[in-house]
C-alpha cells in the first residue's frame, strides 16, 4: 500500500467515524455542557458517590463515552438507545416501539439497574456512563426526529451556503455558530436559575420529557423544509432553545443522580 492509499484511507476511517458520531447525539461540547450543569446541582453524597465509581473522573469526562462505545461490537446492542424515531403521521405516545430500545426506555433501564444494587463495580461504571449521556440525548430535539428520514439525517438543507442535514445542524452546527464558547463558559452563562425555579424543571419522567422534546421536534420540521437556506436568522431564532434544552437536560440529570445516590 503506497503513502497516498494509507493517507487516503485513514482520511476516510475518520471522516466515517465523524459523521456516524454526529448521527447520534449532541456534538461533544453539548454533552459536556449537559454534564457540568448537572454537577453543579449535585448534593454532596451524590457527588461522593460518583466521584469514587467513576474513579476520580467526572461525569463531564465520561458524557460522549457511549456515542463511542454504540459503534463498537461490545455495545452495538445500544445503537438504537440514543433516540426515539417518531414520524410525521404518529403522536408521541403511539409511535411505534423499537424492539431493541429507545432513549427512554434505555434511561429508565440504567436508573432501574443503578438502583437495584445488583451490579459489580464494571457494570455500575458502565450504567452511569450510560445515564449521564442518555439524558442529554432525550433533550437534543432531533432525537425525536422522524423514522422516514432517519431522525432528520435524510432531511437536507443549506446551512450557510454549505449542504448539511437536519440532524447533524442540531446536533452541533446551531450551538457553535451562536456562542463560541467552552462547556465551563456556557455552563456558566446559563445555569443561573433560582433554586425554586431549577426544581420545577426537575419535575417529571424520563417519558414525560421525551414528549416535551418531541414538540419541539414537530416545530423545528415544520420550520425547516427540506432545501431551506439557513444562516444568522436561523441561529438568532433557535439558540434559545438549544440553551433551555442543555440547561434542562443538566439540572434533570442532576435529579436522577441524587435520587439514586441518595
Amino acid at each position: 500500500m503506497t503513502i497516498k492509499t494509507t493517507l487516503k484511507a485513514i482520511l476516510t476511517g475518520v471522516a466515517l467515524l465523524a459523521s456516524s458520531v454526529d448521527a447520534f447525539s449532541w456534538g461533544q461540547k453539548g454533552h459536556d455542557i449537559t454534564c457540568a450543569i448537572a454537577q453543579q446541582h449535585l448534593t454532596r453524597k451524590a457527588a461522593r458517590q460518583i466521584d469514587r465509581i467513576l474513579e476520580g473522573r467526572s461525569i463531564v469526562y465520561w458524557s460522549s463515552w457511549m456515542d463511542t462505545a454504540s459503534h463498537t461490537p461490545e455495545y452495538a446492542y445500544t445503537r438504537t438507545w440514543h433516540y426515539k424515531n417518531i414520524d410525521a403521521d404518529e403522536t408521541y405516545d403511539g409511535a411505534a416501539v423499537n424492539e431493541s430500545g429507545d432513549v427512554v426506555t434505555a434511561i429508565n433501564a440504567q436508573i432501574d439497574a443503578l438502583k437495584s444494587g445488583t451490579l459489580n463495580k464494571e457494570q455500575t461504571q458502565i450504567a452511569l456512563r450510560m445515564l449521564v449521556h442518555l439524558v442529554g440525548d432525550v433533550h437534543c430535539p432531533m432525537h425525536m426526529g422522524h423514522r422516514s428520514d432517519s431522525g432528520g439525517n435524510k432531511w437536507q438543507i443549506q446551512y450557510f451556503g454549505q449542504g448539511k442535514n437536519l440532524h447533524g445542524i442540531w446536533d452541533s452546527d446551531v450551538l457553535e455558530s451562536s456562542r463560541k464558547w467552552t462547556y465551563s463558559e456556557w455552563t456558566k452563562e446559563i445555569d443561573i436559575l433560582d433554586r425554586k425555579t431549577a426544581a420545577r424543571i426537575a419535575e417529571g419522567t424520563p417519558y414525560e420529557w421525551g414528549r416535551e422534546t418531541h414538540a419541539i421536534t414537530s416545530q423545528i420540521y415544520a420550520g425547516t423544509p427540506v432545501g431551506s437556506k439557513l444562516s444568522y436568522d436561523y441561529v438568532r431564532d433557535w439558540s434559545p432553545v438549544i440553551e433551555q434544552q442543555l440547561l434542562k437536560g443538566g439540572i434533570r440529570l442532576a435529579a436522577i443522580l441524587n435520587e439514586i445516590f441518595r
